[in-house]
C-alpha cells in the first residue's frame, strides 16, 4: 500500500501510527500538544522512535466529548498538518469523521483519512476521499452496544463500510479497516474482539488496531490513562500475532520495540 510517497509492505511488518492530539481535552494527553512548537517537537520524537505515520486529530472522541464545529476543527488540524508536512518526510493521517474537515486537511497535505464512523456519519466523506485519491481507514462503530451475534455483526458492519467505499469509487488497495476497540462496545465486547481479531482478516483488507491507553486496559488493570503502557503493549503484541498491519499508539518507542521482538520470534 502506498500512503503519501511511502510504500508499506503490509505482509511483512506491522507499522506504528503515532498519535498527535491537538486537542485540549483528549482523555490521555489533552492540552500537551496543541501548541505548534510542542507538537512539532513531539512529532520529531515519534519519528525518531520509529513512527511510520502521524495521525493528527483535532476533536477528542473520548466518552462524553464535546463536539466541535467544522470550522473549529479545521482551525486546529489544518495548520498542524501543513507544519508537519513542511518539516518532516512522513505520511500524515487526519482523524476526522466530517467531510469538510477532511477536505481542509487534504488541502493542507494529509495523506490518509481516518474516519471513526467508517463513512457512515457524513454522506460526502467517501466522495471527498475518492476525489483526493488517498487511502482511508474505516472504523467499526455503533451508537449503542446492542448486537444479535456480536462478532458476526462487527464483520457485517465493516462490510457495509466497505460497500460505501466502493460506491464512492474508493479502490480496494486504498482501504484499511479498524475493529473500533472502545467504540460502541462494552468492556466484555472489547476483550472478546481482541481475542478474535483474526476474523477481520477474512474481509481481505489491512487492519489498524487502536487500543492505546483505552478504557478496556484501564478497567482490566484498574489504572489511569497514563499508567496503561504495559496493557497497551500486550494488545500490540496480540495485534502483530493476529496479522494487524498497523497499530495506533501514544508511546511509539515502546510499541516499536514490542513489535520488533514479536516479529523476530514469529519469523524464527
Amino acid at each position: 500500500m502506498k500512503i503519501g510517497n511511502h510504500e508499506f509492505n503490509l505482509d511483512q511488518h506491522t507499522y506504528v501510527m503515532g498519535i498527535l492530539n491537538v486537542t485540549p481535552d483528549s482523555f490521555s494527553d489533552g492540552g500537551k500538544w496543541n501548541r505548534l512548537d510542542a507538537a512539532l517537537a513531539h512529532t520529531e520524537e515519534m519519528i525518531a522512535d520509529g513512527a511510520a505515520i502521524i495521525d493528527i486529530g483535532g476533536e477528542s472522541t473520548r466518552p462524553g466529548y464535546t463536539k466541535l464545529s467544522d470550522a473549529e476543527e479545521m482551525e486546529r488540524v489544518a495548520p498542524m498538518i501543513e507544519a508537519v508536512k513542511a518539516r518532516f518526510d512522513i505520511p500524515v493521517s487526519v482523524d476526522t469523521y466530517k467531510s469538510a474537515v477532511a477536505s481542509a486537511a487534504l488541502e493542507a497535505g494529509a495523506d490518509l483519512v481516518n474516519d471513526i464512523w467508517g463513512l457512515k456519519y457524513d454522506a460526502n466523506m467517501g466522495d471527498i476521499i475518492a476525489k483526493a485519491g488517498v487511502p482511508c481507514c474505516l472504523m467499526h462503530n455503533r451508537t449503542e452496544a446492542v448486537y444479535e451475534n456480536y462478532l458476526e455483526d462487527v464483520v457485517s458492519d465493516l462490510r457495509e463500510c466497505v460497500a460505501l467505499a466502493k460506491e464512492a469509487n474508493i479502490p480496494d488497495e486504498k482501504i484499511i479497516l479498524d475493529p473500533g476497540i472502545g467504540f460502541g462496545k462494552t468492556y466484555e465486547h472489547n476483550l472478546q474482539l481482541m481475542n478474535h481479531l483474526e476474523i477481520l482478516n477474512e474481509l481481505g483488507y489491512p487492519v489498524l488496531l487502536g487500543t492505546s491507553r483505552k478504557s478496556m486496559i484501564g478497567l482490566t488493570l484498574n489504572l489511569p490513562a497514563q499508567e496503561r503502557e504495559e496493557g497497551t503493549l500486550a494488545t500490540t503484541v496480540m495485534g502483530v500475532m493476529k496479522g494487524c498491519a498497523f497499530v495506533r499508539v501514544h508511546n511509539v518507542k515502546a510499541n516499536v520495540r514490542a513489535i520488533r521482538m514479536t516479529e523476530a520470534i514469529l519469523k524464527a
